[in-house]
């Protein structure tokens, strides 16, 4: 290793190993989150799961406590509890609650798909909440102390929407958008103290946030052939990219967005040509 950080690095055997590592994973409940529990967990970490639905919440921990571990490798202890994001003092004492954090997944998000003239306020309103207000809140409840013991990696959900759109898909865009600008701003911010943020953009994902689009037949087909893979992506195979962020593997990322789209942006996936 060079550049100073081969106290704190793991060997390369160990390079995605969390042991260890304490992590919150907010949107846990479910989808995207209740997957990344179960990496994260698999590699070792204590993972803190919180969600508004705690039942959801309690699921994934007994999910994440069956995951089988590496040979010879413990696998972490799970946690959960509920929590509101938006509400900002219980985001705020749940901070204080969780101590000393290693990192931090946020995987809540929210989406209405309307035409522009068709939205309203409120609607405006409940997705902006969500997908941006909320991170700011969590950002702000978690990052100092993480700057104050000189390292943590945050990583947030955005998606492709982030710079491909389509219609119906506005405010959800912007949010995704701006969270991506929120999550560079952190990294400039913090980064001299040793904290990492970095966002993570979804292709199409099977999780209850689309259970809407995949209950059309021709909308999920449509949706399928878009990308170079040509199908859609289960919850699983996002994870992978979270417990990377937050590994030894990413010591050197930050202010980056992760595309794992199965080649959406990359390919457009509107027409084949015959040459």
């Amino acid at each position: 290793m060079t550049g100073g950080r081969e106290e704190t690095m793991a060997g390369y055997a160990d390079i995605f190993r969390l042991d260890g590592r304490r992590v919150a994973v907010v949107g846990g409940g479910s989808g995207i989150g209740r997957e990344s529990v179960r990496a994260l967990a698999a590699q070792g970490a204590e993972v803190l799961v919180a969600d508004r639905d705690l039942a959801g919440a309690t699921e994934t921990a007994r999910l994440a406590g069956r995951e089988p571990p590496a040979p010879g490798a413990p696998t972490g202890t799970v946690s959960a509890q509920a929590l509101d994001v938006l509400d900002a003092e219980a985001v705020r004492a749940a901070a204080r609650e969780w101590g000393a954090l290693d990192a931090l997944v946020v995987t809540v998000g929210a989406n209405v798909r309307k035409r522009i003239a068709d939205y309203t306020l409120a609607d405006f309103d409940q997705v902006i909440a969500l997908n941006l207000r909320a991170y700011l809140t969590l950002v702000q409840s978690v990052a100092p102390a993480m700057a104050g013991r000189g390292r943590g990696s945050v990583v947030g959900l955005a998606s492709m929407r982030a710079f491909q759109v389509e219609a119906g898909q506005s405010v959800y865009a912007a949010s995704k958008a701006g969270l991506v600008q929120l999550l560079r701003t952190a990294a400039a911010e913090w980064g001299p103290r040793g904290v990492r943020f970095n966002a993570i953009a979804p292709g199409v994902v099977r999780t209850p946030l689309t259970d809407q689009i995949a209950a059309d037949p021709q909308w999920y087909d449509a949706y399928a052939r878009a990308s170079a893979l040509q199908r859609w992506a289960g919850a699983e195979e996002i994870a992978g990219a979270v417990a990377y962020l937050v590994s030894d593997a990413s010591t050197f990322v930050t202010g980056s967005v992760l595309s794992v789209d199965g080649g959406w942006t990359a390919v457009d996936g509107r027409f084949e040509p015959s040459v």
